[in-house]
């Protein structure tokens, strides 16, 4: 019997035993409207998933970043159009390293700006301040909830070096637009990609428009890898310096079989490195850079090969579902789902909900919740209202951006909320109206 036969079998066996194993795989019993959440996101995972991971543990000649996580950047990179791939143990640490190699690879000094909407994750935010760079903040508009084209434009300053996007949910805004902004005043376009994986504009990915991107595999994101994330580019040394960054800032740059190379893959693995020291050193204990030790496992590589297999009907299926949702709940009066631009094709990681007001946010987040489906609002609103960044800038110059946490929220499309599980959601919909219309 084959090894992949014995996992097979084992995990058919434990099942049978246990009928409570792998509660984070999707889909792998009948929904119950009376016990089950319908949660906003999960793992879209079977055996397959389980089965690369013993293999990885198993058969893998390292535990940590080896074979499979080296197959998994060079796969992904092939499927998203993109030359280079490094992976990281997250989204977060591939923002970190993102920023830090575009830094030393374009030579950007310390208080050089980059433009940011105030509305979002703090990932997105954090590691421009944690390379000594300033963030500059602009307000969002409630067409799309993305960033305010003309502030963008009205806050550059000959400090300003990039822009660094991350549109609301996985929704494009308007790419040409911000293309001529960067073309115009000699900027680079980043891409903060962990919710917008698959979006395109006009046909092409959005990272396509990028001089790098970053992505997550969190278990909410459209593929993931338990934790995971990883930086592309088409400029080799971008990567290579974050592969550094990443790394411990290690000089040397094999990956995979590579590192099994006598002499590596510049042929001089043992020369004399060091500038002053007149002695040869090994490459792997050259250090260029002050760097961290984001790696993750190969185990995590194994699950994202299989993963990115199942990502076209992924897509698919957040498209299908998000329509459904959106229309179930703009029956509610004064509800909006906020809608792609036509050149736009939207992976949506989740259904963004304007309500007409606070109250009614408020009402309708508890009503969901009373009944087991899960919500989220639009991450941190206004990050400028937080404690961490108080002193950074006035939140109170980002109207728009206040009104957030009031009146905007959304409900999960993953691939693991089924038919039923809408069709739930839709009787609690139609209830909330019914008691709206009483009151």
């Amino acid at each position: 019997m084959s090894l992949s036969e014995l996992i097979t079998e084992f995990i058919a066996k434990a099942r049978k035993e246990d009928k409570k194993l792998f509660p984070f795989m999707a889909n792998t019993k009948e929904f119950d409207e009376e016990k089950d959440s319908v949660y906003y996101s999960g793992p879209y995972w079977d055996d397959e998933e389980i089965q690369a991971m013993f293999q990885s543990i198993l058969k893998g000649k390292w535990l940590s970043a080896g074979e499979d996580v080296n197959r998994f950047e060079r796969r992904f990179s092939k499927k998203f159009n993109k030359a280079h791939s490094v992976m990281l143990n997250s989204g977060s640490s591939a923002n970190l390293v993102l920023i830090a190699a575009l830094k030393k690879y374009f030579g950007w000094q310390d208080g050089d700006e980059i433009i940011v909407s105030c509305v979002g994750f703090p990932t997105t935010i954090n590691p421009i301040i944690q390379n000594n760079l300033k963030p500059v903040f602009v307000d969002i508009n409630w067409h799309d909830l993305n960033w305010d084209m003309d502030q963008v434009e009205q806050k550059i300053t000959d400090k300003t070096r990039a822009v660094f996007s991350s549109p609301v949910l996985g929704n494009a805004y308007d790419i040409e637009r911000i293309i001529s902004i960067c073309k115009d005043n000699n900027l680079e376009l980043i891409a903060d990609n962990c919710d917008s994986l698959r979006s395109k504009w006009k046909g092409k990915y959005l990272t396509d428009y990028a001089v790098a991107a970053s992505c997550s595999f969190y278990p909410a994101h459209h593929i993931t890898t338990i934790e995971g994330g990883m930086v592309s580019s088409d400029i080799q040394e971008i990567v290579d310096l974050a592969r550094s960054f990443a790394w411990w800032g290690r000089g040397c740059y094999c990956v995979g079989k590579q590192n099994l190379l006598a002499n590596g893959v510049c042929g001089k693995r043992f020369d004399k490195w060091i500038e002053g020291y007149d002695h040869v050193v090994d490459h792997k204990y050259l250090f260029t850079n002050i760097g961290y030790n984001l790696k993750p496992t190969n185990m995590q590589g194994a699950i994202g090969t299989v993963q990115l297999e199942k990502f076209d009907k992924v897509h698919e299926i957040r498209r299908s579902n998000k329509d459904w949702l959106a229309s179930i709940f703009e029956r509610i009066n004064g509800v909006r789902s906020i809608k792609e631009l036509p050149d736009a094709e939207t992976s949506w990681f989740g259904v963004p909900l304007v309500c007409e007001d606070k109250k009614q946010k408020t009402a309708l987040v508890k009503f969901l919740e009373d009944n087991k489906i899960q919500t989220r609002n639009y991450f941190a609103g206004n990050i400028l209202m937080h404690p961490a960044y108080k002193d950074i800038d006035n939140f109170k110059l980002y109207p728009n951006a206040n009104e957030v946490l009031d009146r905007v929220f959304f409900v999960g499309c993953s691939p693991t909320i089924t038919a039923e599980m809408i069709t739930y959601v839709e009787k609690i919909v139609d209830e909330f109206i019914s008691l709206a219309k009483k009151a």
